[in-house]
Order: structure tokens, then sequence, then C-alpha cells
């Protein structure tokens, strides 16, 4: 077999090399669903323009061409305030606003009232819920019957009977308290009420403008440097402090009561004393129902009034006080010859 010439060779070499590029190139055709098919988008043609173009300017044509990929900004929401809500947000903020008066750092800081000492607030308590027990049932009822039948201008004589009886006790703790004339106006009130005043049923002293001070030894007590005691409250006679029942003990001894040998008669005094008192207290009886925390309001009430008769006056004026802080018959104290339990004379 003769062999192939070197010409006819080449040809074949080059026909074979374009025959196998040509099987690389061609594209590969797969079976698929017409509308997979639809959904592919054609290439943009490429114009010899574009090809011949380079840098910047290209780039830009080419920009010119794709579309806009750029996000969408979202509309704000619709503002559904009334045209009044928008003049007050703008006037004085909102809640969403940068100010928060609660946090502004250039306000002053907040008042703080001293706290309650009262360790023993769980028999406290049980001891306020029997005392409202016993009130509801009997010391309120007999004091809207004493209200009903007694009139009013005796009503006023018994209150002044009583509290012109506190004022020796009202002197000799001012002068122990280093107030001379506190002490020498409660002599005043006293000797002037029980002369003029027939025995104290009525208060000409008002009128010659000698004021009435209450003072006792648990606020001597105080005053002599025993200034922080556990509150307690105790059965019928309501709220106190160890430093106050201590003060009971020392005044009951000088109590004018407690001096009458005759039990009948002072008992009855006692306990028209009581309901006397009850009267005055009618005022703060609806602050206390509406109360959230009666007890505790009760017992703050009292302490922050306590405070400021051991403390306050030498401090503050009249003027610069709460009403029921100042120095009147509205928020009496059930006093140490009102009590049967404590008593100067056996």
């Amino acid at each position: 077999m003769n062999p192939l010439p070197p010409r006819l060779l080449l040809v074949l070499a080059l026909l074979a090399a374009a025959n196998s590029v040509s099987a690389q190139d061609a594209p590969v055709v797969i079976d698929a669903p017409a509308t997979a098919a639809s959904t592919v988008a054609p290439a943009p043609a490429t114009t010899p323009a574009d090809m011949a173009s380079d840098g910047p300017v290209g780039t830009a044509a080419a920009a010119q061409q794709a579309p806009s990929q750029a996000p969408t900004t979202p509309s704000p929401p619709p503002d559904l305030r009334t045209p009044a809500e928008q003049d007050y947000d703008a006037l004085y903020g909102n809640a969403t606003g940068d100010y928060n008066p609660v946090a502004d750092p250039t306000l002053p800081p907040a008042a703080e009232m001293p706290a309650s000492y009262d360790p023993w607030e769980p028999m406290n308590r049980r001891v306020h819920a029997f005392n409202n027990v016993v009130d509801r049932r009997i010391a309120k009822p007999l004091a809207q019957t004493y209200v009903k039948v007694v009139p009013r201008p005796i009503r006023l004589g018994v209150s002044n009977f009583f509290s012109n009886l506190g004022q020796p006790i009202s002197a000799i703790n001012a002068l122990l308290q280093g107030k001379p004339t506190q002490a020498a106006q409660a002599l005043g009130r006293f000797a002037l009420n029980a002369t003029l005043g027939m025995g104290g049923l009525l208060d000409p002293a008002t009128d010659a403008h000698l004021p009435n001070h209450s003072e006792d030894f648990g606020q001597t007590l105080g005053v002599w440097g025993w200034q922080r005691s556990r509150y307690v409250e105790l059965p019928l006679f309501g709220p106190r402090t160890v430093r106050d029942v201590v003060g009971l003990i020392g005044d009951a001894p000088l109590a004018p009561l407690s001096q009458i040998h005759d039990a009948p008669v002072r008992d009855f005094l006692q306990g028209l004393q009581l309901v006397d008192i009850r009267t005055q207290l009618f005022a703060i009886d609806s602050m206390r129902e509406g109360a959230t925390d009666e007890y505790a309001l009760f017992r703050d009430a009292w302490l922050q009034r306590r405070r400021y008769q051991i403390f306050g006056d030498r401090t503050q004026t009249d003027n610069e006080l709460p009403d029921y802080l100042r120095e009147d018959q509205s928020n009496p104290t059930v006093p140490a010859d009102a009590m049967p339990g404590i008593q100067g004379v056996p």
C-alpha cells in the first residue's frame, strides 16, 4: 500500500481540527417546556459602536441601556392626627419626641418624703383592721348620734372644755422644750377660759389673741433627741410611736381627768371626750375611704403631722404648710387623760 502524499495528510489534519472546534462550540439542546423557555429574555444585541467604545464613555452608554435597579423609597404613612393634636405636639412634643421631661437633667431633683419607720407593719395592719371594725360599728355611729341629738353650741362648749383642760400639760411641756412664750400663753388661756369662759365652755382666750398650742411629753422627748421612733397602732386609741407611748405614761399623772377620784364621773368624761374627738374626724373620713391603701395613707399622714409638731414649727411658718399640718382641732389625737387604761391615780 502506497503512503499518502504529505499534502493530503496536511489537508486531513486541518479538517479534523476544524470539526473538533465546531463540535465544542455547538450549543447543547435540552428539551424544556415552552413556558420555561418563554421566560428567558433575549440578550441585548451588541453594536459595533458598543464594542468600539472604551473607558467611561462606554460604561455610561451601557448603563443607559441597562434597566434601572435602584430601590424605591416607601412613602411615609399618613398622619392620622387631628389639627388640634398636631398643634399640641408642635408646642409640647409627644411621647415619641426627643424631649423626655422625666429624664430631663436640667430639672431639679424630686422632693423626697421621709420614709415611714414601720418595722411592725404586719402587726399594725391587723390592729388597724380591728380599729376600723370598732370604728364602723361603735365609734362612728355613736358620734353621728351625738351630733344629731346634741345641739351645736353645746358640742362646741364640750370641745372648748376638753381643749382647755389640756393647757396645763401643754404649758409644762412647752417649758421643758425651751418655749417660755408658749408656756405663758398656755397658762394664760387656761386661766382666762376657766374664769371668764365659765370653766372652759367658752373661749374668750382666742378673742384675746392667745393661740392654742398643743404640746405633750412625746413631743418633748423628740426635742430632747429621740427623733426616730417606730410606728405602732394601739387598739382602740389609734396611731402612735414608741416614743409617744412613753410620752403618754409621762403625761398621765399631770392630766386633770386622772385626778378625779369618782370613777363613774371620770369614766363618763373620758367617754364624752372620745366621742367629741371622733366627731372632729368626720372631715377626713371621705379621704380615708377613697384611698387605695387606707392604712398607708393613715400612717404616713399621721407621722408627717407628728414630725411637724415636733420639729417643723422650729423651722417653718404656718403659711408654708398645708392645712392638715397646721395647729388646729380638725385632726386631733387621743390625749392621755382620755385613755382609761392610763391613770395617774388608782
